[in-house]
């Protein structure tokens, strides 16, 4: 009679060993399949090519560079922010930056 506690304990534990190895299985499937999702689904942004040269004037050193899809601008050391036209690259506009003194 001792014999059918140990054969149910361990039909218990072979089963419970099964649910766990599904378990594991599904959850690395389901990772798999989220970073699949990510990488594919995820959006990319167009990249911007940078200018072959950018004519500062005379005395501006270059401090900080950004762009945007029609214009790109240099911030200078003097607290200019210089605007350039993408397509001619010529300088649209200059603007000073001013702090009030705390």
């Amino acid at each position: 009679m001792q014999e059918a506690p140990e054969v149910e304990e361990v039909r218990s534990l072979k089963y419970l060993r099964w649910l766990v190895t599904v378990l594991t299985t599904v959850m690395i499937v389901g990772f798999i399949v989220l970073i699949g999702f990510l990488v594919t689904r995820f959006p990319t942004a167009p990249s911007l090519a940078l200018p072959d040269a950018i004519t500062l004037p005379d005395g501006a050193d270059a401090l900080a560079f950004t762009q945007a899809a029609r214009w790109y601008a240099v911030v200078t050391t003097d607290d200019r922010i210089l605007i350039y036209d993408r397509a001619t690259g010529t300088l649209q506009q200059s603007v000073t930056v001013n702090f009030a003194e705390k």
